[in-house]
């Protein structure tokens, strides 16, 4: 089976729209000052999706503050991108967390399998992310990290991934979802048509 594709860092309306049109099933909005992707609540909320489920990605709120901006701006899913613990994603209704995991931050396997085994109960889904912190920076992850770790639920792979590696990035882990975010951009926030297009051309073979 294909995997679910999420697109992130939604700036522009037409973004948006299109990545709809051409299959994506969740759309990415992020609300971090910090982030050249950043957007507003009233952004995401005039985003409106047929069948497309829309994504809040926080790192300092609150957990009160992300069911407001969940609320306010129509969003299915929070996906938890800081340090947010197991009670904040009880807060926020385990079947519409995706929590954010970085491999490279742990210093051995065992600790982050121990991660993913506390997290794993408390998310819709994992996502696993290159680097120690943050995103939509463009590199990879090490995929022989997959081969050590057992992830009992659904998850995403993130980091760096665009046209000229997505195959082999599902053809060596098989996640359920695949989050591509900078690599097809043309510049931060701006989507590259002719890339997204290749993306989806790849995954419908």
């Amino acid at each position: 089976m294909k995997p679910v594709v999420k697109v992130c860092g939604m700036t522009r309306e037409q973004d948006a729209a299109l990545c709809e049109t051409l299959g994506a099933s969740l759309l990415g909005f992020i609300f971090h000052p910090g982030s050249p992707r950043n957007v507003s609540v009233d952004f995401a909320a005039s985003i409106k999706t047929a069948t497309a489920r829309k994504t809040g990605v926080f790192v300092k709120q609150s957990a009160s503050e992300v069911l407001k901006i969940m609320s306010m701006a129509g969003l299915h899913y929070a996906q938890l991108h800081g340090g947010q613990n197991v009670e904040f994603c009880k807060a926020i209704g385990p079947d519409r967390v995706i929590k954010v995991l970085w491999p490279q931050k742990y210093e051995s396997v065992i600790q982050l399998q121990t991660e993913i085994d506390r997290f794993a109960p408390h998310c819709r889904y994992l996502l696993f992310d290159a680097g120690k912190s943050g995103g939509g920076h463009g590199t990879s992850l090490d995929l022989n990290i997959f081969t050590k770790i057992n992830i009992p639920c659904e998850w995403f792979i993130a980091g760096g991934i665009n046209p000229d590696n997505i195959c082999q990035v599902l053809e060596a882990v098989e996640p359920d979802g695949v989050d591509i975010n900078s690599g097809v951009e043309a510049e931060p926030g701006i989507k590259d048509k002719n890339k997204l297009q290749t993306v989806f051309e790849l995954l419908n073979g």
